[in-house]
Parts: C-alpha cells; structure tokens; sequence
C-alpha cells in the first residue's frame, strides 16, 4: 500500500475549505469497506464543523451492514443553483457516478473528490486518491482521517477497522507487501477497535435461507478450463425462495478456492429477466478484473463483478471463453 503524499493530502484539505456543504456517496450494493469508507469521511466532516448527507442506492442486502442503513439517504436534497456550486461530492470505494445507481436527483456538475482502490479506475487530476495498491478504501480514508483529524475515537477505530477487514477478508487476501495495512490496523485497535467482534461481526448472524441456497450453489457447480475455474449461478425462482438478504457469497468463493487445482471462481446471478450480476474470484495469478470488464464492470485482481444484460444460459459459455484465454 502507497502512502498518501502531503499534495494528496493538501489537495483533500483544500477541497474542504472550498465548500461549505458536502455529499458523500458510495457504490450500490455496498459493502462494508464502502460504509465504512463513507463513515470515515464524515467524521472528518463532522469534526471540521462541514454539514454532510451521506447518500447510496442500496440495496444493504449484507447482514453485517444493516445496521448503517440509517445513515444513508437515496435523493438528493433540493439545492439552489448556488447551494449547488457550493456543495462538493466525495465519491469513495469508486470512481463512476454510474457505480452509484440509482440516485432519485441529479449529480452530475458537482466538484467532485474521488478515494478508490478499485484497478480498474483510470482517471486522474488533481482531486482524485486512486491507490489499487491499497487493499481497502477505509485504508485511504484512515491516512486522510490521521492527517486531518488525528487519533480517533473507539466508535470511529472500529468502524474503519471494520471496512479494512471486509474486503481483506479479514487479512486473508493480502501478501507479503502489506506491512503498512497492518501499521494501520495497529493504531485502530491501540485506539480501541475490537478484532474478536468484528470478526463475529462479519461471520455470524446468518440465516438458515443462506446455508440452504449455499447448498444449492454448490450442487450447481461446475468445472471448466480442466479443472481452473468453478463456476455456479442462482435464477429468479431461488431468489423468490429464499430471499436477497443475508447472501453469503464469500462462503462460496471460500469453498470453491479452497479445492485443489482450482484457480477462480465466477458466480452467475439472474436479476431480472434481462439482466445478471457477475461474482469473479481468484487465487493468485488470475485477474479477474480484466475479465470483469469485459461485461462492463471491473474491481480487484483477485475479487471483481459486474452488471450485464442477459441470462445464465447464454451468459456462462461466454464466461467460460473468457477464462480459458488466461487458464
């Protein structure tokens, strides 16, 4: 991970001082290094003394995220033309407007700050922290939190503790250039972060409906590219069935990894009658995210999806070329 540099930093407080109102938004379908992510930016608002709306499209389907639902809005709020040119969006945990979903208002032509993480972000300038070094977006808020603010209290360690141990899959996913994460990690818990009920926290709590769709998932699957990949998918009737909340996705990308031989995973959702989410893991060598762009979405190396029109039954074959090109 990249430390951020004082002109990253200056450019961040500057940004500040250049509003005086401010919206913070993360991607649809969030997880919890975007809450997090989110949460972190406002307590430098908070302490900086800047009104804030923090707005996501959701849905909060993750089990250990629902509890922050409240904190978020879906519109806008109405703004003046003046209130507007004054207002500054800080977009965290991606780069797009079109990663934020469906926001009931307009936000487009606001000053706009990006923190992401994400490989796939290719943009730059001036009011722009794009580190895909970084294993969390809570890593780069954290560093922004420390220059800006300093020491954080037990509520705000554990909520940005929490986000970087999301999507590190609570340290497993990071490698041997990771030191400076767990420098991070070590001021959050000296500050009061709990690494046991976090981990409880992210693993418990699930519902019987999960372990049974699991079940079917893994009866689905299949092996492609001899024996590389794994791939399964879900339809409209299992979501009927069991529900969107309290999916366990992770437990199946855990499982399917854990086979010997295997090196990625894809999972295929039916959403609607025309459209599927993509699910892309990987070990080590696979970028997945390359092949997530493919079907219009993107993410990390080893951990990537996407939004595309189609369904299962046309969709898979072209997933599998895919992977076989890199397999």
């Amino acid at each position: 991970m990249i430390i951020i540099s004082d002109a990253q930093i200056n450019s961040f407080k500057k940004f500040l001082d250049t509003h005086e109102t401010f919206i913070i938004a993360g991607h649809k379908e969030p997880d919890g290094d975007c809450i997090s992510s989110c949460l972190g930016l406002s307590f430098i608002l908070e302490k900086t003394g800047k009104p804030y709306v923090m707005i996501n499209a959701g849905p909060f389907k993750r089990n250990e995220i629902k509890e922050y639902a409240h904190y978020f809005r879906n519109d806008l709020p109405f703004m003046t033309q003046d209130e507007r040119d004054k207002c500054g969006l800080i977009i965290t945990d991606c780069s797009e407007l079109s990663r934020l979903g469906e926001i009931d208002g307009d936000l487009k032509g606001f000053d706009t700050f990006i923190i992401d993480h994400h490989k796939t972000a290719d943009i730059s300038g001036e009011n722009i922290i794009i580190d895909p070094s970084s294993p969390a977006a809570a890593c780069l808020v954290f560093q922004l939190f420390e220059a800006t603010v300093g020491k954080p209290s037990k509520e705000q360690a554990n909520t940005m503790f929490f986000g970087i141990c999301t999507d590190t899959g609570f340290f497993r996913f990071l490698t041997d250039q990771s030191a400076e994460v767990f420098r991070s990690t070590a001021k959050l818990v000296e500050a009061g972060a709990d690494p046991r009920k976090t981990y409880q926290k992210m693993t418990g709590g699930k519902s019987w409906n999960t372990r049974k769709l699991l079940s079917i998932m893994l009866d689905r699957a299949e092996r492609y590219c001899g024996g590389k990949l794994v791939l399964t998918y879900e339809t409209m009737e299992d979501t009927k069935k069991y529900g969107q909340e309290g999916r366990d996705s992770d437990a199946l990308y855990s499982l399917m990894l854990e086979v010997e031989g295997v090196e990625a995973v894809a999972f295929v959702r039916q959403e609607t009658e025309h459209s599927c989410t993509l699910g892309l893991r990987s070990r080590e060598k696979c970028d997945v995210s390359a092949i997530a762009q493919k079907f219009g979405g993107g993410g990390h190396k080893n951990a990537s999806g996407a939004s595309t029109e189609g369904r299962t039954e046309t969709l898979i074959p072209q997933i599998v070329k895919e992977f076989s090109k890199v397999l």
